[in-house]
């Protein structure tokens, strides 16, 4: 079962046990139409209430009702499994859809294999198992890097900088 991360859970907000809730979902309410959630070992996480605020969403999550339980929560992701998200439109996809595509050069050698999606703060980078082997290789996930995608044939085309 493929599960897709929807939101992740920041710093405790106040002392009854609410929490700063960062959503990867277009529109940001839309965290809460998934049902119960999932923390990445499998644990259910149901949000009981939600409000906007300045840059993220402030929620109440079902069982923690003071400020030391949402900061035992901080940095949690929440996943919902992937049947439950809408199919997304002709040129669009789910950054789940990407693990498992080969990745190919311009001219069809084999280049490896996307292995994950990261974002540690300053742009999205694919994790590609090379074809050769050895170490995982970080490519920045744009359009001049992966100028194409092609979730039907499981493809992407990349064109890496000349020290991958």
């Amino acid at each position: 079962m493929t599960r897709v991360c929807v939101a992740q859970i920041g710093a405790a907000h106040g002392v009854r046990g609410e929490v700063r809730l960062k959503p990867f979902t277009e529109d940001p309410l839309g965290v809460t139409r998934y049902g119960a959630l999932e923390t990445e070992d499998g644990r259910p996480i149901e949000i009981e209430a939600v409000r906007p605020a300045k840059d993220m969403l402030v929620a109440r999550l079902k069982g923690v009702a003071d400020r030391n339980g949402a900061e035992a929560l901080k940095n949690v992701r929440l996943y919902v499994p992937r049947e439950r998200l809408p199919p997304p439109d002709d040129d669009e996809f789910y950054y789940a859809d990407l693990i498992g595509l080969a990745a190919e050069t311009a001219d069809g050698a084999a280049f490896g294999v996307v292995k994950a999606v990261h974002n540690f703060g300053a742009g999205d980078l694919l994790e590609i198992e090379p074809a050769a082997g050895g170490a995982t290789v970080m490519l920045p996930f744009n359009a001049t890097t992966v100028p194409k995608i092609d979730i039907a044939a499981r493809r992407i085309v990349v064109e890496p900088p000349a020290e991958a």
